[in-house]
């Protein structure tokens, strides 16, 4: 290999090594968009029709279907299942699927009594054929037909139908090595280093996906995604740094673990949402030891060293204000729990304030947002929406009051949108990014040929000026596909959030999205200008390893929204042919 690499790099050899690598960069691109459409067309070409889980039948004969695993029952229109009959509040019970098949009805504190069998309930179980009266309108649970869930589960759009994940991650493995040789060439010093790294890269990819055939799942393409970015910015790393290249693997081991945990937990509501509370108590302590044990790096005091490591707490409090907003504002769950969550974020986004990094508090105000509109309409909900409105006020008085107090932050927000005024103080590097860009073109320099990856480490040109790395080594056609690829992952949510089994699955998956999606148009726009540069990473592509495994985390989220037949781990399979009950 040696050898081989030395003629093309030689003198005899620079026209074949010229066109070696013009036709790698051309077909890096190509490669990537197959990736990309591959995993978008099986993501977002899937049914939207409602399944049925259950009936209740009305005392006129008439059947209501029952198509969530949690089903708000009310006289108000905006309910799952809409009883419109005057004793009936607007907000009545909530009927709940358990783990093992059976039903719990909840009663939320309505006007009217909640009966089973004639007897009041207040929470408890349901079994079929038990007689439900809600203000004295009864009803009687009845399970669907072994027809009818048979016709049900064939018609559910299978995972993969039509472009096999399998072929797509093939397609991948092509990209990767073909990543590999350009890296080889323009690294010739760091050859082991690099094929090591993306060997084992390739290896826990593959793993992932037989281990998820072999308990017989067949959607792999939010995983597929994921590792598409990670590849480039494995890239990114092997180029500015490629001493971090096993640091990014470990943080993504975490993050996958993180991943397969919370997959588990998601199986079933109700430990899911008892899980809330380790969360919240997970996202005090580690905000508690950032103010207790931070130190201060690029202007924000939100980092603990660990030796040689480093970790963001706000990170991974990420994923546990996903996990706490989606199960207390879940439906069921009183006011009192409601104005827990308000506390709770309160108390976030205050530290965040303190430790002085505004653009994650941006990106939590943001994720707070999606959860409070995600409500059903309803006074809880109004104030839930004023709160925000109030938070908002607090960090813009916050930032106001940060850039006449910190010197790095007022040198941001005095070269947005006049750094070539000053291309040498406040404009430096996103002058430097937007001159990068326009060098890379279309298909970019080549990997390890930009000029970026000098402004690695003190410059953050692989980790908040990410896009501009990219466009300048890969080209421009690239940064633009690894922003369609998290698009295509925000398209696939807004499509699953309609049909999801529960409000739990549909505020988790809409809030982490919403988290990822806000980052990347943070790091984009501030990188070239659009918005000041606020130091957050693109998710998965960006060199840093609390970012990662915060990725990775959130991941969870939208695969468990994920309601193809056999497409996501958070169900369990209900029988030996495989189909998801």
């Amino acid at each position: 290999m040696d050898i081989f690499l030395d003629f093309f790099r030689g003198a005899e050899g620079i026209t074949l090594f010229s066109i070696y690598q013009g036709a790698l960069r051309l077909s890096l691109p190509v490669l990537a968009l197959l990736i990309v459409i591959r995993s978008a067309r099986s993501l977002l070409g899937f049914r939207r029709e409602p399944e049925v889980w259950a009936w209740l039948r009305l005392a006129t004969g008439e059947l209501l279907p029952v198509t969530h695993w949690e089903n708000l029952l009310g006289r108000k229109k905006t309910a799952d299942i809409v009883l419109d009959f005057v004793t009936v509040s607007k907000n009545h019970a909530v009927l709940t699927r358990q783990d093992d098949g059976g039903w719990m009805l909840t009663d939320i504190g309505a006007r009217g009594r909640v009966d089973v069998n004639g007897a009041p309930m207040i929470s408890g179980r349901v079994n079929y054929g038990d007689t439900i009266s809600l203000g004295g309108l009864e009803m009687v649970l009845e399970p669907v037909s072994r027809e009818e869930a048979r016709l049900q589960a064939n018609s559910r759009t299978k995972a993969g139908k039509g472009n096999s994940p399998g072929l797509t991650l093939l397609l991948l493995s092509v990209f990767q090595m073909l990543e590999i040789m350009q890296l080889m060439f323009n690294r010739p010093e760091d050859r082991m280093t690099i094929f090591t790294a993306f060997g084992i890269l390739m290896g826990v990819e593959w793993a992932m996906f037989i281990g998820q055939k072999l308990i017989r799942r067949s959607g792999f393409e939010v995983e597929t995604i994921a590792f598409f970015l990670i590849s480039i910015g494995m890239g990114v790393c092997a180029s500015a740094d490629p001493g971090e290249l096993y640091k990014q693997l470990i943080a993504m081991g975490v993050g996958i673990t993180i991943f397969l945990f919370l997959g588990f937990f998601l199986r079933d509501l109700e430990k899911a949402k008892k899980l809330r509370y380790v969360a919240a108590a997970a996202g005090i302590l580690l905000f508690l030891a950032n103010l207790a044990l931070g130190s201060s790096a690029y202007g924000s005091r939100n980092w603990i060293y660990l030796g040689s490591f480093s970790i963001q707490p706000s990170e991974l409090v990420k994923i546990c204000f996903v996990l706490t907003g989606a199960s207390t504002m879940d439906r069921i769950v009183t006011r009192r729990n409601l104005l827990g969550f308000v506390i709770y974020t309160a108390f976030v986004g205050a530290c965040l304030v303190v430790i002085n990094d505004f653009g994650t508090a941006a990106i939590f105000f943001v994720g707070f947002l999606a959860i409070a509109l995600l409500r059903s309409s309803s006074y809880p909900s109004a104030f839930l929406v004023l709160v925000g409105v109030g938070m908002l006020a607090v960090i813009v008085i916050a930032a106001v009051s940060a850039i006449k107090l910190f010197p790095h932050v007022a040198n941001r927000f005095a070269g947005y949108g006049h750094i070539w005024e000053d291309p040498f103080d406040k404009g430096f590097q996103q002058t430097r990014s937007l001159m990068c860009v326009a060098a890379g073109g279309l298909f970019g320099l080549g990997l390890g040929n930009g000029w970026m990856q000098y402004m690695a480490g003190e410059g953050a040109s692989d980790t908040d000026l990410v896009f501009a790395y990219v466009s300048e080594e890969w080209g421009l056609l690239m940064a633009v596909m690894m922003i369609f690829a998290l698009a295509m992952l925000g398209l696939f949510v807004v499509r699953s959030a309609k049909v999801a089994r529960s409000s739990f699955y549909t505020i988790g998956a809409s809030a982490a999205m919403s988290i990822l999606m806000v980052q990347a148009i943070l790091n984009v726009f501030g990188t070239v200008d659009f918005l000041p540069l606020t130091g957050v990473t693109f998710p998965f592509v960006s060199n840093g390893g609390s970012s990662m495994m915060s990725c990775w985390g959130l991941l969870a989220f939208l695969k468990a929204c994920d309601t193809r037949q056999n497409a996501s781990f958070a169900v369990k399979l209900s029988d030996k042919g495989g189909n998801q009950a």
